[in-house]
């Protein structure tokens, strides 16, 4: 049975400051973000009813389209109350959110300084979005890299830089793996498609460091749990001629939540311990009502 478009559903979002039922959530096709790219995004999770790092995740909503040059005509203080309402007029405890920012359609043409600007949420029940999280993923080495900051807004959650991602879940899914691990222009290794990434080598916690990708909120989140934890991380630049030193590796974002790898290329990796433990203590901390 095919899975049910997200454009036509039952329910609500929230779309420039109302509230609207989902099927009429409609863009023009000469909105700017359609031809150019000029849209930046967020993907949070809520549960037990709350949206995990609501408001960190709505500054950096403000952060990304200030990147790409335009304001937000809504202060992080409503976009949070705007994820919340919307929550509970779906009726969801754990839901998957996506809050979205772009440039319309006044002005066509690469030069988008006339546009004005529209805001919205979705929000939807979205399970794992890996089947298997603790078991493992299987990896391929991404046909795509991450571009020189000097060369892509890397910084912004822009929804441009994600069409690499696409190209390469999709070669991955094609060649039988579940996801792809990207390098960067340097060669260096930088994160999966939609996620950061983190390896275990005898009980120390490495992870690249992110200076031409995006600084994900829950890697920052992780990476706090482990030092209160007493685990040493260490950001850095990580070589692929390393990976057979590392015993475990783990993905971390909104969606993938912590995701343990089992295979990079033909490498093999255990998921162990340390992985499930960083599995447990996040799971505990996004379910606290007060997190």
């Amino acid at each position: 049975m095919a899975a049910q478009p997200y454009d036509d559903r039952d329910g609500w979002v929230w779309f420039d400051g109302e509230f609207k039922p989902h099927r009429d959530a409609k863009v023009h096709l000469l909105t700017h973000a359609l031809h150019y790219a000029s849209a930046v995004f967020e993907g949070e999770r809520a549960y037990n009813g709350v949206v995990f790092k609501s408001r960190e995740h709505s500054e950096r909503l403000h952060a990304s389209a200030r990147i790409l040059g335009f304001q937000l005509p809504y202060a992080a203080e409503e976009i949070c109350a705007a994820k919340a309402e919307l929550i509970k007029k779906q009726g969801f405890e754990n839901c998957y959110l996506r809050a979205l920012a772009w440039r319309g359609s006044n002005q066509m043409g690469v030069a988008a300084d006339r546009n004005d600007v529209h805001v919205g949420i979705s929000a939807w029940e979205w399970g794992d979005y890996f089947a298997d999280r603790m078991k493992g993923i299987r990896l391929m080495i991404a046909p795509w890299r991450r571009p020189a900051p000097d060369t892509s807004p890397s910084n912004s959650k822009a929804a441009g830089l994600y069409m690499i991602c696409t190209l390469s879940r999709h070669a991955a899914n094609d060649a039988g793996f579940d996801d792809a691990m990207m390098f960067d222009w340097r060669g260096q290794i930088a994160e999966g498609t939609g996620a950061n990434i983190f390896f275990v080598q005898n009980g120390v916690v490495h992870t690249p460091t992110p200076d031409c990708f995006l600084n994900g909120i829950t890697r920052q989140t992780v990476i706090a749990q482990l030092r209160q934890r007493g685990v040493e991380v260490v950001e850095r630049a990580i070589w692929p001629n390393e990976l057979a030193t590392f015993s475990e590796c783990f993905l971390t974002g909104s969606a993938a939540e912590i995701t343990a790898v089992r295979e990079i290329a033909g490498l093999s990796f255990k998921p162990g311990a340390l992985t499930e433990q960083v599995m447990h203590d996040y799971s505990a901390l996004v379910r606290r009502k007060n997190a």
